[in-house]
Formats: C-alpha cells, sequence, structure tokens
C-alpha cells in the first residue's frame, strides 16, 4: 500500500479547476505539515498558518517592493521586460506596491483627500445605486447576480468617487480595465494577459490624465479634485501618483465588492439554515454576516511579499531576496485562531478578526467603502428578493489569486 504523502505541487495546484473551485482541504493538509512550505513552480514560500500570515503582514522586513532597498541585481532579480513597463510604471505607483517614505508619504496625502467624510458622503448614491439594481433583477425575474448587479454597483461608485461624467464613454471600459490590470496578480500571468494588461494601463492613464487636466481648472467636489488640491508641508501628489491612486481604487474595491457579493450569495445558497437565520433578522447580523463572509470564503487568496532580511518561520530560514505567498484564504480558516468551527459558516461569529483586507501599513484603504456596498447590496437583495434562490451551478473562473465564479444564475 502506497502511504506516501501528496506533494507540495500536488496539494497545493492553482491551475487546477478542481483546487479552485475548494482549496480549503488542501489548506487544512498544509497547516498540517508545517508553516512554510516550498513551491517550486512559482519560486514562493508559501505561508499557510493565521499567525504567521498575520506577523509576516506587519513584519518590515518584507515589502511588496524592494526597489527602494535594492536594484533588480543587488537582489538576484530580472528586470520585467520593457515591453511591460506601461503596467510597471502604473502599478509600482500605487499604495499597494510601494514602500519606506514614499508609501508613508503618498498615504498621508491620500488619506487627506479620501477622508471617511468622503465615504460617508457616498452612503446615499451607494444605496440608491443598490437598490436599483435589485429592483431591476426582480423586476425580471431573476437574472446573473453577478452581471446585473455586483459588478454594476462598484464601478458606478467609482465613477461617482472619481467625477467621472455620466457623458464620458470611458464609463463604460472601468470593468474591462480592471479585469485586464488585475490578470497580471495571477501566478505566472502569460504573455497574452501581459499585452492586455499594458494596454489597459496606458488607455485608463491616458484618460485619468486628461482628466486630471479638466479638474485642475474646474475642480469639483470628487477624489480627483482632492487628490490635486492635497498637501502637507508643501509636498503634493504627482500626477503619476494620482493617477495610479484612482486606477488602484478601482481595481482593490472592485473585485472585493464583486466577488464578495457573489461568493458570499453562492455561499448563503449552500447554507440554507444560515440564510434562513439572515432573512429572519437581517438587522440583527447584518453586520457580523458580512465579516463572516468576507472570512469564510475570500476572494483575494494570496498576498505575496518579498523578504528584505533574512526570516524564519517555523524553524526555516527563508533568505533575503525569495517571496512569500501569505495564503489569506487558508489564514481564514485556521482553527488556530478561529477554533472548531473555522471550516463552519456562522453568520453570528463575533470574534472574527479576519485578514480579508490585509493588515500593517498595507492594510486596504478602501476597506470603509467595500463594507458600506456590501451592506447596501445584501440589505437590498435580502428586503427586495426574499425568495432569492440559485437557477443553475455556478462555475468557477480560471483565476486562483482573485477568486471568483464567471456568473451566478438566480431566479424569484
Amino acid at each position: 500500500m502506497d502511504t506516501a504523502q501528496p506533494s507540495v505541487e500536488e496539494l497545493f495546484a492553482p491551475h487546477s479547476p478542481a483546487f479552485v473551485a475548494d482549496p480549503y482541504p488542501a489548506y487544512a493538509q498544509l497547516r498540517a505539515r508545517g508553516r512554510a512550505h516550498w513551491y517550486a513552480p512559482s519560486q514562493q514560500w508559501l505561508i499557510p498558518h493565521y499567525a504567521d500570515v498575520s506577523a509576516l503582514l506587519r513584519d518590515r522586513r518584507l515589502g511588496r517592493t524592494y526597489r527602494h532597498r535594492f536594484s533588480h541585481e543587488e537582489f538576484g532579480r530580472t528586470a520585467p521586460p520593457a515591453a511591460h513597463e506601461p503596467f510597471h510604471t502604473l502599478n509600482d505607483h500605487g499604495l499597494l506596491d510601494l514602500e519606506g517614505a514614499d508609501h508613508t508619504r503618498i498615504r498621508r496625502l491620500v488619506s487627506k483627500a479620501f477622508t471617511p467624510r468622503t465615504v460617508e458622503n457616498l452612503v446615499p448614491t451607494v444605496r440608491r445605486l443598490a437598490a436599483g439594481l435589485v429592483g431591476g433583477l426582480v423586476a425580471r425575474g431573476g437574472g446573473d447576480l453577478l452581471a446585473d448587479v455586483a459588478e454594476p454597483l462598484p464601478v458606478a461608485v467609482i465613477a461617482e468617487l472619481l467625477g467621472i461624467p455620466e457623458e464620458d464613454e470611458e464609463r463604460a471600459r472601468l470593468r474591462p480595465w480592471s479585469a485586464d490590470i488585475c490578470g497580471m496578480f495571477e501566478l505566472n500571468p502569460s504573455e497574452e494577459t501581459a499585452r492586455r494588461a499594458v494596454r489597459a494601463s496606458l488607455e485608463f492613464s491616458d484618460y485619468l490624465r486628461e482628466l486630471i487636466t479638466r479638474r485642475r481648472t474646474d475642480p469639483g467636489g470628487d477624489l480627483i479634485s482632492a487628490l490635486i488640491h492635497a498637501h502637507d508641508e508643501g509636498e503634493r501628489l504627482t500626477e503619476q501618483e494620482m493617477i495610479s491612486t484612482c486606477v488602484l481604487l478601482l481595481n482593490a474595491g472592485h473585485e472585493a465588492t464583486v466577488n464578495t457579493t457573489v461568493n458570499g450569495w453562492w455561499t448563503l445558497l449552500r447554507h440554507p439554515d444560515q440564510l434562513a437565520a439572515l432573512r429572519a433578522d437581517p438587522d440583527g447580523l447584518l453586520s457580523t454576516a458580512v465579516e463572516e463572509l468576507l472570512r469564510y470564503d475570500t476572494s483575494l487568496q494570496m498576498f505575496e511579499r518579498w523578504v528584505l532580511d533574512d526570516i524564519e518561520v517555523g524553524g526555516l530560514l527563508i533568505p533575503r531576496g525569495s517571496e512569500v505567498a501569505l495564503l489569506f484564504g487558508s489564514a481564514n480558516r485556521d482553527p488556530a485562531r478561529f477554533g472548531t468551527t473555522a471550516d463552519e459558516l456562522d453568520l453570528a461569529r463575533s470574534d472574527n478578526p479576519h485578514i480579508t483586507f490585509g493588515a500593517g501599513i498595507h492594510y486596504c484603504l478602501g476597506a470603509p467603502l467595500a463594507r458600506v456596498e456590501l451592506t447596501s447590496l445584501f440589505t437590498e437583495l435580502l428586503h427586495q428578493a426574499p425568495t432569492l434562490r440559485l437557477a443553475a451551478e455556478p462555475q468557477w473562473k480560471e483565476g486562483y489569486v482573485i477568486r471568483g465564479v464567471e456568473k451566478l444564475p438566480v431566479e424569484l
């Protein structure tokens, strides 16, 4: 009898449809086998435990980039192809991929423009848009929850936030631009994926550059106008930093809201007792329910960091120049933090420090807005569509890092 354990490569199979559909049993095996695992196909160390993921997110010996301290050569890495430069120019000037003094400066300036009041002022708009989208779904007797409800809301909200005029045809291109750019965050993206990301980066940047020019002469109450005027001790954001900030808000906010809404309803429809409890007491359960759905099946399964100085995880030395893959999906199901019910859906779970929005200096700046959008959508679906049910089994998209289904057909 062959009792050999499956290899890490057999367990962790991000290009396998079966793994993408349900990675959680594999995560449990990875946690049982250790705290760090070398994964040769992507040349990364997989980190599956909550305590380690949480600690490393806050550890300044790691970073989203190494360029603030090392050249590519000094770090033992190869510079990206010149043809990919438009994507990297856009990505590398955003908060998510900056470290050190640049990150501190830009986050401080962005925070002066993207304030709690900014989010508060958007609440009526978000609620109105959510009510209208759900109302349309109900009037049609059902449809695709993803395309008809989940996708349009964050795109409309970010357009409102940035002050993109309704008559600008680019409003319709926000979603495809976001999808093409986010393709580069998957493991080992193809050259075709890179070409699409480069094209979207150029087109979106050109449009935002033109919009920034308009706002310099005709400012409004939108975020772009606020970013233009944000200053601190004489410091201001460069045009590229403003562009990268706007794109990051679209990409991060869009993916979180869309996939959490759809993955969340797919989860609820597979847990009828929990869904019935939520429908019976939406006011009492909704706030903890949203957090639990963010934890239970997070849309961002992995977050990568470079090792800037040697670290040790579980007795293993991970040297400078390595890359770690922090497995958010595994950490959020770790019994060491969430107890024996870690793999169970509990919409009333009160002790729920999930890491879906990250931690440390890269904690998601748009998390409050994402929560407003999610709460508004779930409120309207529970209120207007109390008999919502699945019309057909969904299929998962190929992507693993940003994980979601192709569509979610529902009926009333």
